[in-house]
């Protein structure tokens, strides 16, 4: 069945009456329905005139009763659905196909929105990068159970090191409340491969990755931040004596694989870069409970790549000064020097 933007439609599942108001693909649509819109298969949606039709009685009936027009019906009998429990906010990906020369659906973009579950509304700073450099930059507002459409990206640029990061703020300020919160997103294109596998298999129109279940409590500067550390993969215990269980701090942290695990011959690169990863994050974050002025990771030299990973990872911390990778009589050019906010 096709349809055109403007097209007034009927959603089969809820009977709900909505309009086209964007053509995805030959198998896609998105719709709008009192406001809400979503994205909805052709196979999913009637034209009204065929709804009205295949209700239609062959039967005699008896007179009609006279009509009942929308704005004669009392507000009260009219019940919104109920909204579903706070369940985060996510970043979700719309396929966009066409057709090739053989029949076959081929994904050309991805669209973006930001779906906020939660009862409550964000401000937030958006940033695109490809290869760590920034492509497309938005501030805006996303209120409490509403989708925001972001933009596009052509699927191609799967293979480009796409990178996501939020940064997030509450609409109404709640001193109980952290001032801002960060997350990110990287994803490779083998991941994203599949979930479109996934989708099409189960016939589902998108797919989602979580940024955060719920906006985090306000850490006081005088105490352990004990759930970035509990995040990190320290055990945390009684908040008065934290800091007493707490591991010591270093001031110098080596990320070869070698140094972190004696199983590192079974694993796979992947697997390699994002234990390290992983370590450094611990200890990043023990620093910063420490109150440490500075923090040395030794990265090697290598391809570069763990290097990539941590500065990029520095580059959105807010509580990061600065850092070099400079040479270095003891690493040479292997070690990267962070210097946090004092």
């Amino acid at each position: 069945m096709k349809f055109e933007v403007g097209d007034k439609v009927v959603v089969r599942i809820t009977n709900e009456d909505g309009e086209v108001v964007e053509i995805l693909s030959d198998k896609m649509v998105m719709v709008d329905v009192r406001g809400v819109r979503f994205p909805a298969y052709t196979d999913q949606l009637d034209f009204p005139y065929f709804k009205r039709f295949s209700q239609k009685k062959v039967m005699p009936e008896k007179p009609a009763a006279p009509k009942t027009y929308i704005d004669q019906v009392p507000k009260e009998k009219i019940k919104d659905l109920p909204r579903k429990a706070p369940n985060g906010v996510w970043l979700t990906f719309i396929p966009s196909y066409e057709t090739d020369e053989f029949g076959d659906d081929i994904v050309t973009q991805l669209k973006i929105h930001l779906h906020n579950q939660n009862n409550e509304g964000y401000g937030f700073r958006y940033q695109l990068k490809y290869f760590g450099n920034t492509d497309f930059e938005l501030k805006n507002e996303v209120l409490a159970f509403q989708d925001f459409y972001m933009h596009d990206i052509p699927f191609s640029h799967l293979n480009d090191s796409p990178a996501w990061y939020f940064e997030f703020s509450l609409l109404q300020a709640d001193k109980k409340k952290a001032p801002y919160f960060e997350a990110s997103l990287k994803l490779k294109p083998k991941q994203v491969f599949q979930k479109v596998q996934e989708i099409q298999a189960k016939g589902e129109p998108f797919f989602s990755y979580q940024l955060f279940k719920q906006y985090p409590d306000k850490v006081e500067e005088d105490t352990v931040e004990l759930g970035r550390l509990a995040a990190a993969g320290f055990k945390i215990y009684d908040a008065s004596k934290a800091r007493q269980h707490l591991p010591p701090a270093r001031t110098v942290v080596d990320l070869h694989i070698e140094k972190l695990t004696d199983a590192w011959k079974d694993m796979s690169n992947q697997e390699i870069l994002q234990l390290q990863v992983e370590t450094f994050e611990k200890y990043y974050e023990l620093a910063l409970a420490h109150r440490q002025p500075m923090l040395t990771i030794i990265h090697g030299v290598g391809s570069g790549r763990l290097r990539d990973e941590v500065h990029d990872i520095l580059r959105h911390r807010k509580p990061v000064k600065s850092f070099v990778n400079q040479y270095d009589p003891r690493y040479g050019y292997g070690a990267t020097e962070i210097y946090f906010n004092t």
